[in-house]
């Protein structure tokens, strides 16, 4: 199925330093759909989640090239030498607002600066890593504080972006993915346990969930999907 118009389109990976970010990338210059990839990260441009500055800056230098179609932020932190806490009495503020600051945050000031880039009269998307321990539905053993209540409040910015958007850009879809268990660095020392098909690398995780966007319709718009399309409960 075509998705995008065959014009001259491009597609933003924000976080493409990363496993995911520059599996993702490569996926969609493999795909042949767009004439440019603009590859972003702290690394490869200096686009800093934590620096709006940035941010704006990286929007405005992309608002000059072919209209971006597709803007994709694969980042998130989970543990930096600091595992998830097990208990409440774990929790502390600097670990609660580091999580916040990255997987909130930092998709939230992507998506004021990038989405004003998009189309208004074709399909575009807006897509996020997001995770299912963000899920408030589904959460039967608790834990994990500060990354869940950040991608859980990540959702909420994602289905406030999805009505708000619906209003200008009635084709746009944003939506959150959850990538499966991916074999990358932040998932590491949390991999024991995980069947061996289920344990992804970053190019199939990746070909997974571009396949998701492209079923998705505006219809879907606001919601959080796993790797194999299946909608997660908020």
């Amino acid at each position: 199925m075509q998705v995008f118009p065959p014009d001259v389109v491009s597609a933003v990976v924000i976080g493409a330093s990363g496993g995911i970010g520059a599996a993702v990338a490569d996926g969609l210059a493999e795909s042949g759909r767009f004439d440019t990839i603009h590859r972003l990260s702290r690394s490869i441009t200096g686009l800093d989640l934590e620096d709006e500055s940035s941010i704006a800056a990286a929007a405005g230098a992309i608002a000059d090239g072919p209209v971006p179609v597709l803007i994709f932020v694969a980042t998130g932190v989970l543990h930096h030498g600091e595992a998830p806490e097990r208990s409440f009495r774990a929790m502390t503020a600097e670990h609660l607002l580091r999580d916040y600051r990255v997987n909130t945050v930092g998709p939230a000031l992507v998506a004021k600066h990038f989405l004003p880039l998009l189309p208004r009269d074709r399909r575009a998307v807006f897509a996020a890593l997001s995770a299912r321990v963000g899920s408030i539905g589904d959460n039967r053993l608790g834990g994990w504080h500060s990354y869940r209540a950040s991608k859980s409040a990540l959702n909420m910015i994602i289905r406030n972006l999805a009505i708000e958007m619906a209003r200008s850009h009635p084709q746009t879809i944003v939506a959150g993915l959850h990538p499966g268990t991916v074999n990358t660095g932040l998932s590491e020392p949390f991999q024991r346990g995980v069947a061996a098909e289920r344990l992804f690398s970053p190019a199939v995780s990746a070909e997974y969930m571009l396949g998701v966007l492209d079923g998705l319709s505006p219809a879907d718009s606001g919601g959080v999907f796993a790797w194999d399309g299946a909608r997660i409960p908020a």
